[in-house]
């Protein structure tokens, strides 16, 4: 539950500042400013630090679950960087404040963790400009770039007037189900004082999603009695209900945006055995909430049948067919408008870099926000990166862009924060 009166005050601010000056031209005299002056020239002086804290980072592993090690490393970065109220909450996620006037709390967020499991090297490599390691950019980077923007802000001595929240959030990516912001939304000690949202993931810098893909995440064991091959043919078998509701999904008929999935099956024990178990997980996505809760209520029929098909078209004399179905990922869906004050600062923002934004949905940290209706977005750290969640993946840290894409987080954060 947001807090009523922080966000009416933030939203307020917002739109009287918008009546008497236009969201280009405040940003254009934000930029010109002495402040903002100084503080992009600490960016361009504070590059060396950047790429030395970006291949830091990067060599912590952060397996899903076990950010512990990065964690600790961050929070004291962050207590370099100039912030207070620096912790590590029950989840694991690691916050630091910037006090402002105290209109407002504006959550600025970067993912800890990696899809890399535990063991994985994450020894960066370089080639010229180029990083290269698993998690280089996702989201090692942003994690990076936030400390060279809150180095930059206490520098400059720039006063802001809503309150900063930096966070290095954990569970962002697959089976962490956005934990570390959910919590931070949940029991928090800043839960219902947050009132807007900025997300630090991605590189291309024309990203700003504003958006939150909704999905569901299932895995469904079917299991029976099981038996030999050859002697117990003809008992049901919990391989031909999962195929049949493979195939039923398959062909289920669903409008753009909305999608699916089986993306992992598993279960026997030999070629020669029926099983007793198989699983599989699927994946249901839709940027509507209705068609979203439409489709999950279509595949649990589709299990249902199969099950009852299987039960009916082969022998129960050994027990019959059942399938358990486990929610294990529940992103929501939601969107913060492009016309929204919020959208319309991050996009000036952009236009001031000659960016040019590109409104997307798409399944982050701000799923959590926006589905609470807490204004949202989600931008790229900048530079080049490619080959995201691969063991060869790759960030370019050449300064022009990298210090050009710090200093637009830098400047979408100071403009978010100040009326």
């Amino acid at each position: 539950m947001r807090h009523p009166v922080a966000l009416a005050l933030f939203l307020s601010s917002l739109l009287t500042t918008g009546a008497a000056q236009s969201d280009d031209a405040r940003f254009k005299d934000l930029l010109q400013s002495a402040g903002m002056g100084k503080a992009n020239a600490f960016i361009e002086a504070d590059y060396d630090r950047f790429v030395r804290e970006l291949i830091t980072l990067t060599e912590i592993p952060a397996p899903p679950f076990k950010e512990v090690v990065r964690a600790k490393a961050f929070s004291g970065m962050l207590r370099e960087a100039g912030l207070s109220e620096i912790e590590v909450d029950e989840e694991g996620n690691v916050l630091g404040i910037r006090k402002g006037r105290g209109r407002g709390l504006i959550a600025v967020v970067a993912h800890l963790d990696t899809v890399f499991p535990e063991g994985t090297d994450v020894k960066v490599k370089r080639d010229g400009t180029k990083l290269l390691a698993p998690g280089v950019s996702d989201d090692s980077r942003g994690l990076a770039v936030m400390l060279a923007a809150v180095r930059a802000i206490n520098g400059a001595g720039i006063h802001t007037d809503a309150d900063l929240l930096f966070v290095g959030g954990v569970g962002e990516e697959g089976e962490g189900d956005l934990r570390g912001v959910r919590y931070l939304f949940d029991k928090g000690k800043h839960k219902d004082k947050i009132t807007a949202f900025l997300g630090i993931d991605g590189p291309d810098p024309g990203r700003l999603v504003n958006g939150a893909l909704g999905s569901k995440r299932y895995r469904v064991t079917f299991k029976g009695p099981g038996g030999h091959s050859y002697n117990a043919f003809g008992l049901v078998s919990p391989a031909f209900a999962m195929a049949d509701a493979i195939h039923r999904l398959g062909a289920l008929k669903v409008p753009p945006k909305t999608t699916f999935n089986v993306g992992v099956v598993s279960g026997g024990t030999s070629v020669n055995s029926i099983p007793v178990e198989m699983s599989m997980d699927v994946d249901l996505r839709s940027e509507s909430r209705a068609e979203l809760d439409r489709v999950s209520l279509a595949f649990a029929t589709m299990v249902r049948d199969a099950v009852e098909a299987e039960n009916k078209t082969r022998s129960t004399a050994q027990g019959r067919l059942t399938a358990e179905v486990m929610l294990i990922g529940d992103r929501p869906s939601g969107e913060t408008s492009i016309e929204s004050p919020f959208i319309q600062r991050v996009t000036a923002a952009m236009k001031a870099f000659g960016i040019k934004p590109n409104y997307e949905f798409q399944s982050t940290d701000a799923n959590i926000a926006m589905s609470r209706e807490i204004p949202a977005a989600v931008v790229g750290h900048g530079g080049i990166s490619g080959r995201h969640h691969s063991l060869d993946e790759w960030t370019d840290v050449e300064k022009t862009s990298s210090v050009k894409g710090a200093q637009f987080i830098l400047a979408t954060i100071v403009s978010l924060a100040t009326n």
